[in-house]
């Protein structure tokens, strides 16, 4: 993915316990013209391996992929563009969900999986590291770390990118920077959504009781629980549509995984779990 005037270079972070994909980029090394450092981050913690692409990296912009997905040809020169255009400290870009045909259809009708950015009034307040570009001059950027303690969690990402906002940074979106991920089947079911939505709710509101103080959180609280009511009411309402039942219903988990954020639930490990139970 050539960017006019600008040099290309690749960061594998491999965070398996073992280097399995040490041979696999090797090869692909030997047989590219761009630079390609590989690193082994075995920890089973995600925040050591986006920590070790921020060490590794002396560019002035650097833009995070996920291992599960497909750049699109002019990925690279979109993100760039909106960061040159908008002057951003963050440029996020969509990542666009591909179903198998055995997907339900209540979960392809609706894009489930897609990711874009919360936009607020014109405003984004946080990001994810599947489809972003960091202005690595920024002082907001530079020193800045994924925190270790959400490595196995998740929410690292938005921790990551609220802080930023929060000190000042500019947040901007490239619409046409897409990335595409196949959804794999265990994925495409409405158990997994529901953890999903909880998880990321918990982290929400772990981050609101940490920055709004005691007063921020008496009003919070009440208009958190007025919005799981009104969820499940809308789950009542159309308890004949599973489409809307279940969209309902996952809008409402992620507002009860808000409430428990905001009472000191923590997130459960979801990064290397499989690992961590065979140590």
């Amino acid at each position: 993915m050539p960017v006019a005037g600008c040099d290309v270079r690749i960061v594998v972070a491999d965070n398996d316990v073992l280097p399995t994909a040490m041979n696999l980029v090797e090869k692909f090394s030997a047989n590219s013209n761009l630079s390609i450092t590989y690193l082994h981050s075995p920890s089973s913690n995600i925040s050591i391996a986006r920590n070790a692409c921020l060490d590794h990296s002396s560019a002035e912009f650097l833009a995070f992929i996920d291992d599960d997905e497909t750049a699109s040809p002019n990925w690279l020169a979109e993100l760039l563009q909106t960061m040159r255009k908008t002057d951003a400290d963050v440029v996020l870009g969509p990542v666009q969900a591909i179903y198998s045909e055995e997907a339900p259809t209540w979960i392809t009708e609706q894009d489930l999986h897609s990711t874009f950015p919360v936009i607020s009034n014109g405003v984004i307040k946080t990001g994810y590291t599947c489809n972003v570009m960091m202005n690595m001059t920024s002082n907001l950027i530079a020193e800045r770390r994924f925190n270790l303690d959400r490595g196995r969690t998740g929410g690292e990402d938005t921790e990551f990118f609220a802080a930023v906002f929060a000190e000042g940074g500019n947040i901007a979106y490239s619409p046409k920077a897409w990335v595409s991920e196949k959804v794999p089947e265990a994925r495409a079911q409405f158990s997994w959504l529901v953890k999903r939505k909880i998880r990321v709710g918990k982290t929400h509101g772990i981050l609101l009781a940490e920055n709004v103080g005691l007063p921020g959180l008496l009003l919070t609280i009440p208009s958190v629980t007025a919005k799981i009511v009104f969820c499940l009411a809308l789950v009542a309402l159309n308890s004949f549509s599973r489409p809307k039942r279940n969209k309902n219903l996952l809008r409402g988990m992620l507002h009860i995984g808000s409430f428990l954020g905001i009472l000191g639930f923590r997130e459960q490990a979801s990064y290397g779990a499989s690992q961590l139970s065979t140590l």
